[in-house]
């Protein structure tokens, strides 16, 4: 497979899997209903995207880079609301 297409492949599926968040986000924003959001998963899903952070920086690339640190971001926002309206 194409070098390019692989990368095309790797950067739709980290815009599709961060923005993937982004509606949970602006629901919680809009709504402050912070009941139907599991406190362990997002912390299990925080600790994991640092970790998929860390294995990007340490190999340079990019794409896991770029993907796991914004979903990892809004991931937080939305652990922050969590604790905030709960």
């Amino acid at each position: 497979m194409d070098t390019s297409l692989v990368e095309l492949l790797g950067m739709t599926a980290g815009c599709l899997t961060t923005g993937s968040f982004i509606p949970q986000a602006i629901k919680i924003m809009r709504t402050r209903d912070v009941s139907g959001i599991s406190l362990l998963m997002y912390i299990a899903l925080a600790v994991g995207l640092m970790l998929w952070l860390l294995y990007g920086i340490i190999n340079g690339q990019i794409s896991i880079i770029a993907a796991n640190g914004v979903t990892l971001a809004l991931v937080l926002i939305i652990l922050v609301m969590k604790i905030r309206y709960r």
